[in-house]
C-alpha cells in the first residue's frame, strides 16, 4: 500500500479537486507519486543472491570468503535448513485438529509464521546463509501424507492470498536479514488440488510473476520437492517432464530490468540428476536421505558432476536427515569439504512426539506445531557445529 505520506498528499488534493485545474493537477500528479512509491517499496531488495560457475554470492560478495574447513575451501557455499512450514496450513478440518498448539489447543497458522519470522535472525546469527520454504509445506508428521489439505493454490493455480501474505512476511524478513530463500512450489500429496496441467504451469507462472513484482533477489526457486517421488499426479512435475517448468521460469523476466530468478528441482535420497535437469538447471538439487555413510555423500556429488551436460554450477543439499554432529566425519561435513552445500532436515522422531499435557515441542523444524527456536539438542548441535565452521 502507499506511504502515510503518499495517502496524505491524496487526501489533501482530493480536498481541492473541486478548485479548478491547478487542484486536478495536484490530484493526478498525488496518485502518480503514490504509485511510484508503492512501486519503489518493492524495487529496493536489501538482499540479492547471484551464481557464477559453481559459487553463490550474497550481495556481489563470495559467500563463506576465506573460510577453509580441514584445508578444503567453503568460498562459494550456501549452509541451509530444511524449514519448508513457514506458511503450513491445513484447510481438512477433519486432520487440523492433529496440529494444535498444546498451551492453547487449537492451530493458528499465524502464529507459526510469525513465530518462524521472529526466529530468522537468530538463526542468521549462527551462520545460516539459506533455507528451504515450500508453498505446499512438506508433511507434518515428518514423511508421508495422510489427508491433511495444505494446496497453496486454488483448483486453477491461483494463489491463495492468505498463503502468499505469509510467505511476503517471510521474505521480507530474510531480505531484511540478508538470507537466500529455497522456494519450493510443489510438494506431493498436495499437487492433485490443482486441476490440471494447465494450473500447474500457472501456479508456477503467477508466483515468479508476483516474486518479480515484488522485486525479490534472495529468491532461488525449487520446482518441486523430489520430483522423482511417484506419488505426484501430473506428468509435468515427474523426471521425464520436469525441464519444462525450469525452463518457463527462466523464460519468465522483468519487463523493465531483464533480472530472472535461479532454478532448479530436487530428487529424492541418495538419487543422482538425470540429464534434462542438469542441462536446464542453474543449481542442482540433492537429498541426503538414506545416506548413512558420509562416503556415500561424496560419491553422490562425484556422480553428479559426471552427468551428461553437467557444467560448473552450485550443487546443493537441501534435505539430509544423517546428523552426527558431534563427530569429525558427518554427512554435513563431508558434502562442505566435497565443494557441496548441505541442508539439515529436521523432525520429530518415535518418541518425540507430543505428550497429552506437554505443553512442549522442541524437537523438529518440520513437524507441525513447529518450535522454530534453536532449542532442541539436535538444533543445538546443528547450529553449534555451522558457527564452528563459519568461524562466527
Amino acid at each position: 500500500m502507499a506511504t502515510p505520506k503518499s495517502m496524505n498528499i491524496f487526501a489533501c488534493s482530493y480536498n481541492h479537486i473541486q478548485s479548478g485545474y491547478s487542484g486536478r493537477l495536484i490530484f493526478y500528479l498525488a496518485i502518480l507519486l503514490s504509485c511510484f512509491e508503492f512501486s519503489a517499496s518493492y524495487a529496493q531488495s536489501k538482499t540479492t543472491v547471484t551464481i557464477k560457475g559453481e559459487h553463490f554470492f550474497i550481495n556481489n560478495g563470495i559467500t563463506l570468503k576465506g573460510i577453509t574447513l580441514d584445508g578444503s575451501s567453503l568460498e562459494g557455499l550456501l549452509p541451509n535448513s530444511r524449514m519448508v512450514q513457514g506458511i503450513f496450513d491445513d484447510l481438512n478440518p477433519e486432520t487440523r485438529k492433529l496440529w494444535k498448539y498444546p498451551d492453547t489447543g487449537i492451530w493458528d497458522p499465524d502464529r507459526n509464521t510469525n513465530e518462524f519470522v521472529a526466529a530468522i535472525p537468530e538463526w542468521r546469527k549462527h551462520g545460516l546463509l539459506a533455507f528451504t520454504l515450500n508453498i505446499q509445506g512438506g508433511s507434518p508428521t515428518g514423511y508421508g501424507n495422510k489427508g491433511w489439505v495444505n494446496p497453496g493454490f486454488e483448483p486453477d493455480g491461483r494463489p491463495i492470498k492468505a498463503y502468499f501474505n505469509r510467505l511476503e512476511r517471510i521474505l521480507n524478513k530474510a531480505d531484511e536479514t540478508g538470507m537466500v530463500v529455497i522456494l519450493g512450489i510443489f510438494y506431493f500429496g498436495q499437487d492433485e488440488y490443482l486441476r490440471d496441467e494447465a494450473a500447474v504451469k500457472n501456479a508456477v507462472s503467477k508466483t515468479v510473476d508476483w516474486l518479480l513484482t515484488k522485486g525479490y533477489k534472495n529468491v532461488i526457486i525449487e520446482i518441486d520437492n523430489e520430483c522423482n517421488s511417484k506419488s505426484y499426479d501430473h506428468a509435468i512435475l515427474q523426471p521425464e517432464r520436469i525441464h519444462e517448468l525450469i525452463e518457463l521460469v527462466k523464460n519468465r523476466k522483468d519487463s523493465k530490468t531483464g533480472y530472472r530468478i535461479y532454478v532448479s528441482t530436487s530428487y529424492g535420497g541418495r538419487h543422482i540428476p538425470h540429464p534434462n535437469v542438469v542441462q536446464s538447471a542453474d543449481f542442482l538439487l540433492l537429498h541426503g536421505n538414506g545416506a548413512e555413510d558420509p562416503v556415500q555423500i561424496i560419491q553422490m556429488i562425484e556422480d553428479t558432476r559426471k552427468v551428461e551436460g553437467y557444467h560448473p554450477m552450485p550443487i546443493l543439499f537441501n534435505e539430509d536427515d544423517h546428523y552426527s554432529f558431534d563427530q569429525p566425519v558427518n554427512n554435513m561435513v563431508a558434502a562442505l569439504k566435497a565443494g557441496a552445500s548441505w541442508g539439515f532436515f529436521d523432525f520429530r522422531k518415535r518418541g518425540e512426539t507430543l505428550a497429552p499435557g506437554d505443553s512442549t515441542f522442541k524437537e523438529g523444524y518440520q513437524s507441525i506445531p513447529v518450535d522454530w527456536g534453536i532449542n532442541s539438542q539436535r538444533k543445538k548441535d546443528f547450529f553449534r557445529l555451522l558457527s564452528k565452521i563459519s568461524g562466527i
